[in-house]
């Protein structure tokens, strides 16, 4: 199968699910701005909308959005435990999680990030503010369904690893950094981050960003300095 990516993006969610569930992916990195992926193919040829994530299956089939492909992707392995099995009240919270992280969580962080929305910075953030603050007083265990690790604890890691991007600390929040911590601490979470060439930051070492990013930001730094 190819994943169809780019480093830190929410594609970091299947791709970490992959590395959990021991299937094999090939990584397809897609430029944002000319929607080419590195061997020049045309992206939206894939995903017409020109967003990642899109999992090409073996049989050419793509599906796209990235709570559906983690489902995907589980569903393949169920004994690995990261989605309940079909039909049950389990499996229904943890689509509600997903469903929960894509709409007030992942979409206003998303959208924080292109300079159209700005004027509505300020606003986005506060609303993710207010979703953490309720986050917070339901983690009743070390992940979100409790004692069992599943694809909407890797949905959250990746969009709570954006919070430095947005200058939001998350440290307002310890239950969520130490969620941050725990889930990043995994060894597959690490073998993605790594092939993604993610590099720990911030004061703590648990958010992790692009080695160019990091590059130019200390080099931006060093300007103002």
């Amino acid at each position: 199968m190819k994943l169809y990516m780019h480093a830190a993006a929410c594609s970091l969610s299947p791709h970490i699910v992959c590395r959990e569930l021991g299937i094999p992916v090939e990584l397809i990195e897609v430029d944002r701005k000319t929607h080419r992926t590195r061997a020049g193919e045309d992206y939206l040829l894939v995903n017409g909308n020109g967003y990642v994530p899109a999992l090409e299956l073996d049989d050419g089939e793509v599906l796209t959005e990235g709570p559906a492909i983690v489902q995907y992707l589980a569903d393949l392995r169920p004994a690995a435990g990261l989605l309940p099995p079909e039909g049950t009240m389990a499996r229904r919270r943890v689509q509600s999680w997903l469903n929960f992280i894509t709409s007030e969580l992942h979409k206003p962080m998303a959208m924080a990030f292109y300079p159209a929305y700005a004027p509505a910075k300020d606003a986005l953030i506060a609303h993710a503010g207010k979703r953490f603050d309720w986050l917070s007083s339901r983690l009743a265990g070390p992940y979100l369904a409790g004692e069992s690790f599943t694809v909407a604890d890797v949905y959250l890691f990746v969009c709570l690893n954006w919070s430095p991007f947005q200058g939001i600390d998350l440290a307002r929040w310890p239950a969520l950094t130490a969620f941050v911590a725990r889930v990043g601490a995994r060894p597959k979470v690490q073998e993605a981050l790594a092939a993604e060439d993610l590099l720990p930051h911030g004061p703590e070492g648990i958010f992790y960003a692009p080695r160019a990013y990091l590059r130019a930001t200390a080099a931006a730094a060093g300007a103002r300095a």
